[in-house]
């Protein structure tokens, strides 16, 4: 048993045993950029790109899963980016958030993304390893989020370092995006919690790619197991400070078939990044839990699960026995993907539980949640984030203010489209009372949404680096929800601080110590961890805003 197990273990109990160190407090004036920054380096400006009207989100999450016949172009690539991680906005609304005071201070602005981040910080590096099948001299570059250019670190075909780093599987292609995280981008903040936290902004992000593209007819669907130390090599960066989570590659327009050079790249090793990050931190600190899980989790990173490993760990189906509770169909999303990426927010303290939702509303949310973690599937270039045909994630919902649905916990059957009745009643106190923060007001959300993962099952089928899929799975149904709230008109909210523990007690998941306890657990117990907290609702009308476009 790997000490992935132990550190889920820890991330289950933190609510009451804090994590080391308990008492870390950020030095916020000596924090780290929200991007990477390589001084003196070329740049080229992306170029702009429209979107299709018909391009919905009704057809982004109504894909089949299979492998879509579009093919990128450099367009495409640009307009995937920046609807995705590049800023499109500022955030001047007035919330409940802690970070209000220091919004209108330009040293300290929040500018607003398609994709959701623990915490707003943004840790993935995107990088995109051209060969000469591209429409640039090849080469790696660096996406800069700020100024929407790609900056380049590195002239030369090494694209065949990325093909051989897969390890044979994968498409005919010699174009490939690279996701790292910077974990200091993160940890400056959440010191031992960032590896879970920065897991699913990974997923986040690949999720926002998989809709938009999906909604174009195009394919996006990550490898998550590689020659991951081949890649840091290639990239510059060293394994403790950045850790290679994903390479996606893609099919590229114009290039024939079979066209990509099969050889061998150059040997790990022998070509280089030689342009370094230069760090805006004058101290930075290091984490034992962080450093043990990048260590724990790349040790195997190229021994990639079978066909099937994922089985045992699929989610548990709904049990028949408990009380039915009948969905309508879900709302229709006909908003074109980019407008509603550009829509997306937390909502920080503006429910308003005297508009409830719409039973349509939740059945939408419902489902583009579920499609999170499916859509799309294992195409040959790694594990995508259903597992390969295996549904991971189940999804819990406490009901506050539902049209047509009695206030308590249900548990939500996606093949059936229905939910059954786990317990009754009004759950706002029980959710109030084990959440951390208070930027929120749980009961004034119209539900509360609640993945969970069967964790142990997950390391116990494809070894520690299963911890990334389980968080990158999680990073997508959230990312999933987010998106629809915004073409439904809800607001929408994730959260990480929360008791764990009680959720599990709460909706009757088992013994603590069996969840979390790995290999030989309790037979009695679902094993599914509950990962994060997703609320829904109306928002207040009419709230105070800063038209900063116009100004």
């Amino acid at each position: 048993m790997g000490y992935a197990h132990d550190y889920a273990a820890a991330i289950m109990q933190r609510g009451r045993v804090p994590m080391a160190p308990a008492d870390f407090v950020p030095n916020w004036s000596d924090g780290p950029r929200k991007a990477k920054y390589y001084p003196g380096v070329d740049s080229l400006p992306l170029p702009a790109s429209g979107y299709p009207a018909d391009a919905s989100l009704d057809r982004a999450f109504g894909g089949s899963g299979e492998t879509l016949p579009g093919a990128f172009d450099l367009t495409s690539l640009s307009g995937m980016l920046l609807d995705s991680y590049g800023l499109t906005g500022r955030r001047l609304g007035v919330q409940a958030n802690t970070d209000l005071s220091a919004l209108p201070f330009y040293p300290l602005a929040n500018f607003s993304r398609g994709s959701a981040s623990g915490g707003g910080l943004y840790p993935v590096s995107v990088y995109w390893v051209s060969g000469p099948r591209g429409p640039l001299a090849p080469g790696v570059h660096y996406y800069s989020t700020r100024h929407h250019t790609m900056q380049r670190l590195l002239t030369g075909d090494v694209s065949g370092e990325v093909r051989e780093s897969l390890g044979g599987h994968g498409p005919d292609t010699d174009q490939y995006l690279v996701l790292g995280i910077k974990y200091w981008q993160n940890s400056f903040k959440y010191n031992s919690f960032s590896f879970h936290a920065v897991s699913m902004d990974l997923g986040a992000a690949v999720q926002t790619w998989r809709i938009w593209a999906s909604a174009r007819g195009l394919s996006v669907e990550p490898a998550m197991w590689f020659d991951e130390a081949r890649l840091q090599k290639l990239l510059g960066v060293r394994g403790e400070e950045e850790g290679v989570f994903a390479v996606v590659p893609l099919k590229w327009a114009g290039a024939p078939a079979g066209s990509a050079a099969k050889q061998s790249g150059p040997g790990p090793g022998n070509v280089s990044v030689r342009r370094h990050d230069v760090e805006r931190s004058r101290e930075v600190f290091t984490f034992d839990a962080l450093l043990k899980m990048q260590a724990t989790t790349s040790a195997h990173a190229t021994e990639r699960p079978a066909p099937g490993a994922l089985a045992p760990a699929a989610a548990p189906p709904a049990n028949p026995d408990l009380p039915l509770a009948p969905l309508p169909l879900a709302r229709p999303m006909p908003a074109d993907v980019r407008t509603t990426l550009r829509r997306r927010r937390s909502s920080f303290g503006r429910f308003d539980a005297s508009r409830p939702v719409t039973g349509e509303q939740l059945a939408a949310c419902l489902a583009a949640s579920s499609a999170g973690s499916r859509l799309g599937g294992d195409t040959g270039t790694g594990t995508g984030f259903d597992g390969g045909g295996v549904r991971l994630a189940k999804l819990y919902a406490f009901v506050n203010h539902v049209d047509g649905l009695e206030p308590g916990a249900y548990a939500y059957d996606p093949d059936a489209h229905e939910l059954r009745l786990v317990k009754a009643g009004r759950p706002g106190e029980f959710l109030q009372r084990n959440y951390f923060l208070s930027n929120y007001n749980l009961e004034q959300a119209g539900a509360v949404l609640v993945p969970t993962i069967r964790t142990s099952a997950v390391l116990d089928a494809v070894g520690d680096r299963g911890y990334r899929l389980v968080n990158a799975t999680i990073g997508a149904v959230a990312q999933s929800l987010y998106t629809a709230c915004a073409a439904l008109e809800l607001g929408c909210g994730v959260a990480l601080g929360f008791d764990n523990v009680s959720y599990i007690e709460e909706l009757g998941l088992g013994p603590v110590r069996a969840i979390s306890a790995g290999p030989g657990q309790d037979l009695d117990t679902t094993g599914e961890a509950p990962l994060l907290i997703m609320m829904v609702g109306n928002e207040r009308p009419a709230p105070a805003d800063f038209r900063y476009e116009i100004a």
